[in-house]
């Protein structure tokens, strides 16, 4: 046995016992989440057509949380991502650049203009010819029409503004395209969804397809589900985005991350985000 190859069994043992595999514990059919009693979100819905020899209803990560987390998340002024809501309206009606424009010079208000965008999203730029995130999409706008620099690809002034574009689409359903100019890069992240790496020698799949539901290191183990995002993590009280969480669990497994904003994570995104099709929009979700 090599030296690599005795670190990963013992790596992976190390893992496989962290995991209570002793009955996983199944989504509550029940629990419903509404967002100021007024507003129904579909936390569990039938698998898309693509997922049906692997999974046959999907879940929100919500459902894997703890009631009070739960709670948190259904009413705006208990969730603590709503703050960071607020600053993505502020940012919204900022003059910048050199054009002496703000996105609402141009998409006036975002309850109109943006309903809907979170639900489709990654997806194919036909003018530019390429596969764009929400971020890659603002920071279009900014460079090009606002003549303002862009914002970092995972930062504070992002996820603000992400979260604030994904409210206007809160109780939609996801419904990201995986076919005609985006097939190849959805194929490309389901290849990475599944391809183990790192010491663990795991992929996504290893824990949010085969595992969901299992505890980890006292924690439920989710489907990995990114409807949520940006999400709210109480750990460490700040909001994250989609490709920073894929960072995070790559790094985690002993793995090397691609790039935030790369071509690699933008097809995983697509992907993840399809596995999701029918599930709601959250945003800005409340996550352990």
């Amino acid at each position: 046995m090599t030296k690599l190859t005795s670190i990963r069994t013992i790596a992976a043992l190390a893992f496989a016992g962290s995991i209570a595999l002793g009955g996983a514990v199944t989504a509550d059919e029940n629990a419903e989440l509404v967002i100021n009693g007024e507003l129904a979100l579909v936390t569990k819905t039938a698998a898309p057509d693509h997922l049906k020899d692997s999974l046959d209803e999907i879940y929100s990560g919500w459902v894997y949380r703890e009631t009070d987390t739960q709670a948190m998340q259904m009413d705006d002024f208990d969730n603590p991502g709503m703050v960071f809501v607020d600053l993505g309206m502020d940012a919204w009606n900022k003059v910048e650049g050199t054009e002496n424009k703000s996105c609402a010079s141009c998409h006036n208000d975002p309850a109109e203009s943006m309903k809907g965008v979170r639900a489709t999203y990654p997806k194919w730029n036909e003018a530019a010819g390429e596969l764009r995130t929400v971020e890659g999409q603002v920071n279009h706008c900014r460079t090009k029409n606002m003549g303002a620099e862009p914002y970092k690809y995972v930062s504070g002034d992002m996820a603000n503004m992400v979260a604030m574009i994904a409210v206007q689409s809160r109780g939609m359903p996801v419904n990201v395209a995986i076919d005609g100019p985006v097939k190849a890069a959805w194929e490309q992240g389901k290849e990475i969804y599944y391809t183990r790496t790192g010491v663990l020698d795991l992929s996504c799949a290893s824990c949010h397809e085969q595992n969901y539901g299992n505890y980890i290191r006292a924690d439920h183990l989710s489907q990995g589900q990114i409807n949520g995002f940006p999400a709210y993590r109480l750990k460490d009280a700040r909001l994250h985005q989609v490709q920073d969480r894929f960072w995070g669990c790559i790094r985690d497994v002993r793995g090397e991350p691609y790039d935030r904003g790369s071509p690699e994570f933008t097809a995983l995104e697509l992907y993840v985000a399809s596995r999701g099709n029918g599930l709601s929009v959250e945003g800005a979700s409340v996550r352990n």
